[in-house]
């Protein structure tokens, strides 16, 4: 099983980042305003823009920091 950092756009155009052994259920229960993160609250997930997966959850959450590190333009970038 791996593991996945992904970036949702959400329907204002900001970005999140996460990571998840399970895109499509991690995106299903952003939707859902009980399970989802924080930052949706007020916004909606609209879809996800990118993933890459990982062999562990330890490289993913590494990897989600250092996303969360780049500013807005070098995430547009990254996504392509």
């Amino acid at each position: 099983m791996g593991w996945f950092v992904y970036i949702i756009e959400s329907t204002d155009g900001s970005l999140y980042t996460g990571v998840t052994t399970d895109i499509d259920r991690r995106f299903a229960e952003h939707r859902d305003k009980r399970t989802g993160a924080r930052f949706f609250r007020g916004r909606q997930p609209l879809k996800v823009v990118y993933s890459e997966n990982h062999p562990d959850r330890s490289s993913a959450q590494k990897r989600e920091a250092d996303i969360k590190k780049l500013k807005r333009k070098e995430k547009l970038e990254l996504i392509g």
